[in-house]
């Protein structure tokens, strides 16, 4: 299913469902009404991030440029400090392990489509000598409870993949989390919840790869954590993550980000202990979508490489310094 998506993006198809118009209507429904039985509680805005990580790395070298797009998950909705949020976490922990500062722009939006990372790839290329050496893109959640066609959302994330590429940059897609783990989702739409989550990742995986990027399943939010402890892993409105599960999500996405730029410490070779391996390309993203924090990195067409990178603790993230003013 997930090749049959990916194609149809590729080739203009547009009629590939996940589940009948029925049974994802009622799955909407379930969703609002979940949302609407969990007490009261409201996710606050996500704070402002932007700025530069790291001031005492590097001894004057030009710091390591990071951009952030994608939805709510991408902008840190949930927590209330700057350094809570995804884009802080991820930047001072490529800072601590490259030992150089990091300059991080965040252009997510909350509740964005993937028809939105258009405008947020123009925001961020809008400057040419700052293009940003990485970026790592969140999406696809909004896709899925909004009915979004699934080939229409898996190509305009391959554009946008695209269009960074061929900018220069690297890029890293955490794929679309498992709405399954939505602690309100009750049987059997949880389960449909799951199927719907994991195929069209398992085909954002397929369309990223395709175009040069990197992808880490973001699964169950990054970890059994999210099922076994919801109330700490998700924040007050039981939708988006905690403080601690941004944490979790940031701790499993460091070392596909760090390794993309050539800054990872550790050898890169493949571990069969830890199930790694080389496989085609689908096979590789429906393996990925089992075990969150997987990643699928493009190999020689149509192979791809999947690893299990082990975690690294974060540091502690300092308020940033400011960026400078880029406006025309």
């Amino acid at each position: 299913m997930a090749r049959r998506i990916a194609a149809g993006a590729a080739y203009g198809g547009g009629g590939i469902g996940l589940l009948g118009a029925a049974a994802v209507g009622v799955l909407l429904a379930e969703v609002r009404l979940a949302k609407r039985s969990v007490g009261g509680g409201v996710a606050p805005l996500p704070p402002a991030a932007d700025g530069l990580y790291g001031r005492g790395y590097g001894g004057g070298a030009e710091p390591l440029r990071l951009a952030l797009l994608g939805d709510s998950t991408a902008a840190g909705q949930g927590v209330r400090r700057a350094g809570q949020t995804p884009g802080a976490l991820l930047a001072s922990g490529l800072a601590a392990v490259a030992e150089r500062p990091v300059e991080l722009r965040n252009v997510a939006l909350p509740g964005a489509r993937s028809d939105d990372l258009e405008r947020q790839v123009t925001l961020l290329l809008a400057h040419p000598g700052r293009t940003p050496d990485v970026c790592v893109i969140m999406i696809g959640a909004n896709d899925v409870t909004h009915r979004m066609s699934a080939t229409q959302s898996v190509r305009y994330l391959a554009t946008a993949v695209r269009r960074l590429r061929t900018a220069g940059a690297e890029v890293v897609v955490g794929t679309c989390p498992d709405l399954g783990t939505i602690e309100p989702v009750y049987q059997p739409l949880r389960w449909l919840a799951r199927r719907v989550s994991r195929q069209l990742a398992a085909a954002q995986t397929i369309v990223v790869v395709e175009q040069g990027g990197r992808t880490v399943s973001l699964g169950d939010l990054l970890g059994p954590e999210f099922a076994a402890n919801p109330r700490e892993m998700f924040g007050a409105d039981n939708y988006h993550p905690s403080a601690e599960g941004y944490a979790t999500a940031a701790m499993a996405v460091l070392p596909t980000l760090c390794a993309v730029l050539g800054v990872w410490p550790e050898e890169e070779r493949l571990e069969a202990d830890r199930r790694e391996g080389m496989l085609p390309v689908a096979k590789a993203a429906a393996e990925a979508v089992e075990e969150a924090g997987t990643e699928v990195t493009g190999a020689r067409a149509p192979w791809a490489l999947l690893k299990h990178r082990r975690r690294r603790r974060l540091p502690s993230v300092q308020e940033p310094a400011p960026l400078p003013d880029v406006r025309p």
